[in-house]
């Protein structure tokens, strides 16, 4: 959506961009930013962010350098979504910062708050979201610290279940075996606190947290100090770890922006197959009514629901198989 409405304000001379370099907060793997020239890419995702690498485009995850202007791609948190237009404010003073996304991102709640601080001009609507222009303001005040909560652990902005521990990853550490011991991998471990639980276990010798949100990685490494934690920033489905794992703990993600995508949690359970041992355990939860006991019957000998909440299920599985090569 993005690209549609940077091509429609281009060829309508309503984007005017000042000479110099462009920082860009959040665009993601698939946007075109080939008009916009000389860019740099803030972006936290891993997978986002091998994609635009990919393509040869500078992608860092924190700005660096004098730019001209600022364009931010809008996320789904409010929260995060102020906090980047308040950076994106302070890199280019008064230069213009473009702001971009769906009404769902909440894009108009953002145009009228910004026309009580500043200059909001011009405003592009196409394919269900807006483009706009905004000048003329300091908005120190938007920018977000991270989030110390009950627990003591740090959360941030926009990372999942920033409000506190969410009730899938406390009933599936509820459920953790006895047993688990030796080599752990965390699997999408957010900001840490399934690896906190882990943690308390003396059997394990090594705790792998594997997260593609940059931030919520952040976050991981304040709230956890056990020597035995290493933390990866890379792409849960694709991670590899020599040796392999005894145990996989994971809550996988199953959104895509808005839309439910089961396909994600299966890829989850396709890459924890693939990391385990032969002997090894995988403990997942996920919502009662994804399907995923297909790709589990495909990947494990053996799974068990370990649950009985109406809204979960904690998967307990064995013996991931081996595909011939």
């Amino acid at each position: 959506m993005l690209s549609a409405r940077l091509a429609f304000a281009l060829d309508q001379g309503l984007l005017s961009l000042p000479g110099g370099r462009l920082c860009v907060f959040g665009a993601r793997g698939g946007d075109d930013l080939s008009a916009l020239g000389d860019v740099q890419v803030v972006q936290g995702m891993r997978p986002e962010v091998e994609a635009l690498q990919a393509r040869g485009i500078d992608v860092v995850t924190e700005p660096s350098g004098g730019f001209a202007a600022a364009l931010v791609v809008l996320p789904r948190a409010r929260v995060l979504a102020r906090d980047l237009i308040a950076q994106a404010v302070g890199l280019v003073g008064q230069g213009p910062v473009w702001v971009d996304g769906q009404k769902t991102d909440g894009a108009d709640s953002l145009i009228r708050d910004l026309r009580r601080r500043g200059r909001v001009e011009p405003v592009i609507a196409k394919a269900h979201g807006k483009l706009f222009c905004f000048r003329g303001a300091d908005l120190a005040d938007w920018r977000a610290a991270p989030t110390r909560l009950d627990t003591g652990m740090f959360t941030a902005p926009g990372v999942f279940s920033a409000d506190g521990v969410d009730r899938a990853s406390a009933l599936l550490a509820a459920h953790l075996g006895d047993g688990i011991k030796g080599i752990v991998v965390d699997l999408g471990a957010g900001w840490g606190y399934l690896a906190g639980e882990l943690s308390q276990r003396p059997a394990i010798t090594q705790l792998h947290l594997v997260e593609a949100d940059h931030a919520a990685l952040a976050c991981a490494r304040l709230n956890i100090s056990d020597p035995r934690a290493q933390f990866h920033w890379a792409d849960a489905t694709t991670f590899m770890l020599k040796g392999g794992a005894d145990h996989v703990v994971m809550n996988p993600p199953f959104h895509t922006g808005r839309a439910a995508d089961p396909s994600l949690g299966r890829a989850f359970i396709t890459a924890s197959a693939r990391l385990l041992k032969p002997a090894g355990q995988m403990w997942m939860v996920a919502n009662r009514h994804l399907p995923y006991e297909g790709e589990l019957a495909e990947r494990f000998i053996k799974f068990t629901d370990l649950s009985s909440d109406p809204a979960f299920k904690v998967i307990h599985a064995e013996r991931p198989r081996r595909k011939p090569h």
